[in-house]
């Protein structure tokens, strides 16, 4: 069991948690051992990597910045960031708008996000045990135990269970609701405003898995101590860009 660590500068606590993260990173196994014998327990929530135009409630956002439930995060051209809230970690890429926001009694008794208002843009993250609800612009997703990719723009929206559950319902048509049990992106769709914009005028349509890579969501779980499944139960992740070697 990780115990609570001795306080210590958080640059110190920084570079001490990359150097861990960086192992899993390049896939090895060792991180769990090596957080306990860092005496590294839990990490502080807020921004860790900050490129570019990075705002939290409008204001400009640098390492080290809080983020919480009820604030909204933004990025611009060209911008990235990650930031942790609890348990969850999300990256966050450009030209996006998400809003953080807690509607269960035990989330907005210790501030934890549970709905996830992604207005546009692409956001991946992984989360901790419980339940999330993303609402985004053709679709509402319940999710629990998952690692998700969300690209989202008025007309369509991308979603990858990357890894666990999601039921996965059509603002345009909720009778087409969909739900996935997923390993290693087996499942990904596009959702449609309307049968009308869609080919063959379907709403909800199967997907290739884009612009999100397994190393990713391995960096992004190591950051909390975890593994994704597939690298836990197969032993290794593929990291390949753009989908490759999924």
């Amino acid at each position: 069991m990780l115990t609570d660590p001795q306080p210590f500068p958080r640059r110190t606590f920084l570079r001490r948690l990359f150097a861990v993260a960086g192992l899993l990173f390049f896939h090895n196994p060792a991180l769990l051992r090596s957080a306990l014998a860092l005496g590294l327990s839990k990490p502080p929530a807020g921004m860790y990597v900050v490129k570019g135009d990075v705002r939290v409630n409008g204001i400009a956002a640098q390492a080290g910045s809080v983020v919480t439930a009820g604030d909204t995060v933004t990025t611009g051209a060209d911008a990235m960031a990650i930031f942790l809230i609890g348990k969850d970690v999300y990256l966050v890429r450009d030209n996006t708008r998400l809003e953080l926001d807690s509607e269960s009694a035990e989330a907005l008794k210790v501030r934890i996000a549970d709905v996830l208002r992604i207005v546009n843009g692409k956001m991946l993250s992984v989360f901790g045990k419980g339940r999330k609800r993303l609402v985004m612009p053709t679709a509402v997703a319940g999710v629990r135990g998952s690692g998700v990719y969300v690209e989202a723009d008025p007309q369509r929206i991308y979603i990858c269970t990357c890894y666990g559950i999601a039921e996965i319902t059509p603002l345009a048509d909720p009778s087409k609701r969909q739900t996935v049990n997923t390993f290693h992106h087996e499942a990904p769709r596009f959702v449609y405003a309307s049968g009308a914009v869609s080919p063959n005028n379907r709403i909800i349509v199967k997907a290739p898995v884009i612009n999100h890579t397994d190393a990713e969501l391995i960096h992004l779980e190591s950051l909390v101590y975890r593994q994704p499944p597939f690298v836990s139960r197969r032993g290794s992740g593929n990291g390949n860009g753009g989908g490759g070697g999924y």
